[in-house]
């Protein structure tokens, strides 16, 4: 018969926890011994306050060396991964080598009494082979062996469950601690987001008092001399060119103000067409690779193209830069945008204009990093999750 790769590697995989089961026995009881040998080698000074802190650290650096052990057995043979640089108190190190202890004594229990039931099992076969066994007793024996076998096998199902979550809530962020952690998270992004939707509204007042204002001021000005008595034709037509120009300029400026505020490219062209516009109006040549193949959700659209363009701006204003690259591309769920400068570096990653990107990228799950060495070149990198 041909075994398929398939059905090896399952057959491997079963392997692979049934011994991690029988290790996990083995551990289990080497903790037994130790809780017990430690706890009565310890006891008294437990009890005194002036050797307690002494004792329970000496108890709890044993405790450390058989979760590591077991820490290594769920990695080895279960394929766990759990984060490098958590390190699980003191408390739970011990809770842990205790719940473990307890459950693993009743594994190996439960498993000896498979092995004892395995045995009559085959003794019992002999006789009903010999006819020393009536049908009655074989009903019965039947019925009894049938109820203890699924209790068995539900008890070690639970344990295996149990031992999996011992292991996740001890070497790994808990649950509740996930939960508090995606609380200050949620919390902290929320706080960037007000920030940033408020340092936007202030450059956006700032922008029109000090850039618009000014160039209608101007431009009134330049109306009203212009509508001054004793003008010659000449002059009223100079003044008036100078306003024709000026007004021009204040429409490109609004229009430049309002791209920053909302590029209304976004609704009716798409994401490209609306980075084609950074790129026209930056003032260092940017090149764009573009290979997003699907329509993204309109927020991830909105966050890219704010990435690359106050990545753009920043490179122009604050680096002195020749050349910009921006790279869009779509892997999985995940949107990056990466924006790359040739200026000289030195980039803060909490400046305000960074700042305000991390909490509007943060705000949809994503993360965005800043490497900007001195010297440069500076790279920000944005993931945005598209579902």
């Amino acid at each position: 018969m041909q075994v398929t790769g398939a059905d090896t590697g399952a057959d491997t995989g079963m392997g692979r926890k049934g011994a991690g089961v029988l290790a996990g026995c083995l551990i289990a009881c080497a903790g037994l011994l130790y809780l017990t040998a430690a706890g009565a080698v310890l006891g008294p000074f437990l009890l005194w306050p002036r050797t307690r802190a002494g004792a329970r650290a000496a108890l709890t650096a044993g405790a450390r060396r058989i979760a590591a052990l077991d820490r290594r057995r769920r990695g080895a043979l279960f394929g766990d991964r759990f984060p490098l640089h958590y390190a699980p108190r003191d408390g739970q190190v011990l809770r842990y080598v205790a719940a473990r202890a307890y459950a693993g004594t009743v594994t190996t229990v439960t498993l000896a009494l498979f092995a004892f039931g395995g045995v009559l099992a085959a003794v019992f076969l002999a006789a009903l082979v010999t006819g020393r066994v009536g049908v009655a007793e074989l009903l019965g024996q039947l019925l009894l062996g049938g109820a203890l076998l699924f209790l068995g096998v539900q008890g070690l199902r639970s344990l295996y469950v149990l031992d999996a979550r011992l292991a996740r809530d001890t070497f790994g962020p808990s649950e509740r601690e996930l939960l508090r952690r995606r609380i200050d998270e949620l919390a902290t992004s929320r706080a960037a987001v007000v920030h940033a939707v408020d340092a936007e509204r202030r450059r956006i007042e700032r922008d029109l008092h000090d850039g618009l204002q000014q160039r209608l001021v101007a431009l009134a000005m330049l109306l009203g001399r212009a509508r001054r008595p004793g003008r010659t034709p000449e002059q009223a037509d100079a003044l008036l060119r100078q306003a024709h120009e000026e007004s021009r300029a204040v429409l490109t400026e609004l229009r430049e103000v309002a791209w920053r505020v909302y590029p209304s490219a976004l609704d009716g062209l798409g994401l490209r067409e609306a980075l084609g516009g950074v790129a026209e109006r930056s003032p260092v040549p940017l090149r764009l690779a573009f290979d997003v193949p699907d329509p993204l959700p309109r927020l991830v659209e909105t966050a890219a193209y704010f990435v690359v363009s106050e990545a753009v701006t920043n490179a122009a204003k604050h680096a002195a830069a020749t050349a910009v690259s921006a790279e869009l591309a779509v892997s999985g769920s995940v949107l990056t945008v990466s924006v790359r400068d040739d200026g000289g570096g030195g980039a803060d990653p909490a400046g305000s204009g960074l700042a305000g990107l991390r909490g509007r990228v943060e705000a949809l799950d994503g993360r965005l990093r800043v490497s900007s060495p001195a010297g440069g070149p500076t790279i920000v990198t944005a993931e945005l999750p598209c579902v």
